[in-house]
């Protein structure tokens, strides 16, 4: 890393090249920045970060190859120092909560980009966490919720793709009785009324990924 350098050296990963354009033009007009390198996959940006470990990455989290949490682990878990933005159009508590886990430095809304992003660039790197209002607000506001299991989550994901109780029950080789006792938690944990509003919450909350 290069903290002392004049110029914050930024890798900017992102699998939309318009995104990458638009965040490349406004770090364009700042002396003080520069874009060192582009990715369009989680892959791309382990083999970028390798060769040029830049001062600050942004990481977008929905690509196709490998998500951007897999992506700030596996970067993190050879340079444990690597100082990382997660730019995306997620807002939802339980993602935030990953990234930040993972290790995100700070956790940026695309909407917000003109607004946030040279400000947490700036605070991220000289060793400050920078979290937008709105997603910290979410965060504060489930903090003190039961999470979902791994396997709530895993019957949750199948009720968002139209399965039935049985059908559930049988992929993943449990009881329908089982299935029954899962739903009746994930409806109790999120404070959903039905199956479909669980889906609505899990979605917003960044639980579900489809």
């Amino acid at each position: 890393m290069t903290k002392d350098s004049a110029v914050i050296r930024i890798l900017a990963v992102d699998d939309h090249p318009l995104l990458r354009a638009g965040v490349a033009a406004l770090i364009g007009t700042q002396p003080d920045l520069a874009i060192v390198a582009e990715a369009s996959s989680g892959r791309e940006a382990i083999e970028s970060f390798r060769k040029l470990q830049p001062d600050v990455t942004l990481m977008d989290l929905q690509m196709s190859d490998m998500d951007g949490i897999d992506a700030i682990l596996a970067i993190r878990s050879e340079f444990p120092n690597a100082r990382v933005i997660v730019l995306t159009t997620y807002e939802g508590d339980a993602l935030a909560y990953r990234a930040l886990k993972a290790g995100a430095r700070a956790y940026i809304l695309k909407s917000m980009v003109r607004k946030d992003l040279l400000t947490a660039i700036r605070s991220v790197h000289a060793g400050q966490k920078h979290i937008q209002s709105e997603v910290a607000v979410q965060l504060a506001d489930h903090a003190a919720d039961d999470p979902l299991t791994t396997r709530e989550v895993e019957v949750l994901t199948m009720i968002a793709e139209g399965n039935s109780n049985k059908i559930i029950a049988d992929r993943l080789c449990i009881t329908e009785h089982t299935v029954k006792g899962h739903v009746k938690s994930i409806l109790s944990k999120l404070g959903a009324s039905d199956r479909t509003h669980a889906v609505t919450l899990g979605l917003k909350r960044g639980i579900l990924q489809l």
